[in-house]
């Protein structure tokens, strides 16, 4: 087992000491971010009296809100090579993209890396050189411990993947042992666990940082399919009955797997496990995640982000082993020729056999509605009034839909 596993509990509250150090240094407002520009802390400094309003221009109030900056004001940020410098950049008004005041770039870097940015408002007379030195000094800080949490991000990755990976109990339990060990006080309380497939990216070890993803624990890449890759979060909960944190997160890991989009990789979906209290059953955790993701990729209405107590009959369905639903009375409806009669076959069941509602949904007459069951009752051999047979051919219609090609 790993030694010494550092864990530092309180990031959040050293990130927020640093960053009002530089605010009371510099007299002004400051705001960090990591380099992808997701808001990690904000100094609310007051001098004399109130804050000017005008401070809060749009790009300001989107980052302080929303927690993270969009694709286009990154890039209009950048272009004024934040991303090389080593020490205060500084960026004029562009009211034409929403940033109304001037800003003070210091970038903040660890071994010549950057890793994210403070940023101040521009103000006259401004801060002394001096000053900006001084708070030079607090970036190199703030960078450390940035690169420390992204150390110990990755030790994470690596003990989680080694969870939900694990083949025979004995490892699994070893691994949760780590996990925890590695965890400390963290590893109390309810979990939940989030899974993101398909994940863009043929690089095992390329995933977000934990950083970037607000209310992460651990995060870390698991193989999916035959080749392909599902991205796994685990997710500390204030309460096992409030899952919107991992929600949250979701959502915000499939938008990055949109944006890095990918050759061969589909549109992504998202699934939310049951809550946990501590880490026993966080195998059990990942199963339900995983069948969540591959409901919501089979059917669009329970995603983008499914949650596993709200997937119905896909619950019994993705436990089954791949093939088990593919029963061959349905196996010649289920051609490509037939797609338009199972698709009419599976609407009607879904709307509990009423002819009425299954006719206007599909947008066709009753009476082809009618001719269209009798052939479905013809090439499978079922009869639609019987109540099994009504079940075999539900069942077996959603659980074409979670097989690859679907």
């Amino acid at each position: 087992m790993r030694q010494n596993a550092r864990v530092t509990s309180d990031f959040k509250g050293e990130y927020q000491e640093l960053v009002d150090e530089v605010s009371e240094l510099l007299g002004v407002p400051a705001t960090l971010e990591n380099r992808d520009f997701e808001l990690i802390a904000f100094g609310a400094y007051d001098s004399e009296g109130e804050l000017d309003p005008s401070a809060l221009d749009p790009v300001r109030a989107r980052s302080i809100l929303t927690r993270r900056s969009t694709a286009a004001v990154r890039a209009w940020f950048e272009g004024f090579g934040i991303t090389r410098a080593t020490g205060p950049v500084r960026i004029p008004p562009a009211p034409e993209a929403g940033v109304l005041r001037g800003r003070v770039c210091l970038p903040v870097r660890h071994r010549g890396v950057v890793l994210g940015y403070v940023w101040l408002l521009d103000t006259e007379p401004g801060p002394t050189a001096r000053q900006l030195a001084a708070a030079m000094e607090v970036t190199a800080r703030i960078g450390a411990l940035l690169a420390d949490e992204a150390q110990h991000g990755a030790d994470l990755s690596r003990e989680l993947r080694a969870v939900l990976t694990a083949e025979r109990d004995w490892q699994r339990d070893m691994a949760v042992a780590e996990l925890r060990t590695a965890l400390g006080a963290r590893a109390q309380g309810p979990h939940t666990v989030v899974c993101v497939t398909p994940w863009p990216s043929a690089d095992p070890d390329e995933a977000p940082s934990v950083r970037t993803v607000p209310g992460a624990t651990a995060l870390c890449t698991v193989p999916w399919g035959a080749a392909g890759l599902s991205l796994a979060l685990l997710v500390r909960l204030r309460s096992a009955d409030v899952p919107g944190p991992a929600v949250s997160a979701a959502g915000r890991l499939l938008e990055r797997a949109r944006g890095t989009g990918g050759a061969g990789t589909g549109e992504p979906a998202a699934g939310v496990a049951a809550a946990r209290t501590g880490l026993a059953e966080l195998g059990a955790a990942w199963r339900e995640a995983s069948a969540a993701a591959r409901a919501a990729l089979a059917e669009p209405r329970l995603g983008p982000v499914a949650e596993w107590a709200s997937i119905g009959p896909f619950r019994l369905l993705t436990a089954l082993p791949a093939g088990a639903a593919q029963d061959p009375a349905v196996r010649a409806l289920l051609s490509p020729a037939h797609r338009e009669l199972a698709r009419t076959a599976e609407v009607y069941l879904d709307r509990a056999g009423q002819a009425g509602r299954t006719a206007a949904e599909l947008g066709i007459h009753r009476q082809t509605l009618y001719y269209r069951l009798s052939r479905v009752e013809q090439l499978t051999g079922l009869d639609l009034d019987d109540g099994e047979d009504r079940l075999l051919l539900h069942m077996a219609l959603k659980g074409a839909r979670l097989q690859p090609g679907a």
